[in-house]
């Protein structure tokens, strides 16, 4: 019997302080769910953007961010949208752009580090929400997070049952194998800029290496992943203000990951013993 564990990273893996920049209303919102935003509206997409908080906060204020993009050849992928929009749609948005400026994405990244400056362990990712209909940054977006307390032990857990653990996640991928470095998982077990569909994906083709395979998420993005999976995990570790669909479509809810071990080991009794009475 083998089961494999994956988990979404945000809000999962991690207390994660998001905040974003409404630039249409000229407005700073804090705590807020990415995802949620951009499921908000058909037309939205959430892009991460490859490149350092520290590049971004030397650069002009003023400066257009298309134009810094262009210059320091910033790349992009797409981390979650309700529908399918090529990549060179994004890019024609993204990289001409007349809205947004620079100032506008430090204002997020300085509002994070603020939250997460005294942490121990903080990693970082920024990016915009464009609105395809309206051909512009819609928000500027930064995200900070730490590993929830029980994290790492957790995941020790699971490689001691012999349960392999991944990460399908849309964050940028060298922030998350950063992360799975402290968090004991193989860089090759993680999966970044993972749209939606990308991570139900990932769950179908892990089903096919594992008896039963085990999706731990928190927001929306995570849905279709829920509805591959054999066990779908709704966490409420960062909140339990979630919409209804997850609550209906998930299997368990639990309000701390360190309870998946014990979870894992339920499904391992239950599937073992299943097989032996099938057997008889």
């Amino acid at each position: 019997m083998s089961v494999a564990v994956v988990f979404d990273s945000a809000g999962t893996l991690l207390r994660t302080y998001r905040v974003a920049r409404d630039l249409l209303h000229d407005e700073m919102l804090t705590e807020v769910e990415t995802t949620t935003i951009t499921f908000g509206v058909e037309a939205r997409v959430l892009v991460v953007l490859h490149l350092h908080s520290r590049d971004v906060m030397e650069a002009p204020e003023d400066r257009l961010l298309s134009e810094f993009f262009l210059e320091r050849s910033v790349g992009f992928g797409v981390a979650c949208s309700r529908r399918v929009i090529p990549a060179e749609e994004v890019a024609d948005i993204l990289y001409t752009d007349r809205r947004a400026r620079i100032g506008d994405l430090q204002a997020c990244i300085r509002k994070v580090w603020s939250c997460c400056k005294r942490e121990s362990i903080v990693t970082m990712n920024s990016g915009v929400i464009l609105n395809m209909d309206l051909s512009c940054i819609e928000f500027t977006v930064t995200t900070g997070g730490r590993p929830f307390s029980g994290a790492r032990e957790a995941i020790s857990e699971l490689h001691r049952m012999g349960v392999p653990a991944y990460i399908a996640s849309g964050d940028r991928v060298t922030k998350l194998e950063r992360m799975g470095d402290y968090l004991g998982i193989p860089r090759e077990r993680v999966y970044g800029v993972a749209t939606p569909s990308m991570k139900a994906r990932i769950v179908e083709d892990l089903k096919e290496q594992y008896n039963k395979v085990v999706m731990v998420g928190d927001a929306i993005n995570d849905l279709h992943a829920f509805r591959k999976a054999d066990l779908a995990l709704l966490t409420e570790q960062q909140s339990d203000h979630k919409p209804d669909i997850l609550y209906t479509t998930a299997d368990r809810v639990i309000r701390n990951v360190s309870e998946v071990p014990g979870i894992v080991a339920e499904l391992l009794v239950e599937t073992t013993e299943s097989g032996k009475s099938a057997t008889i």
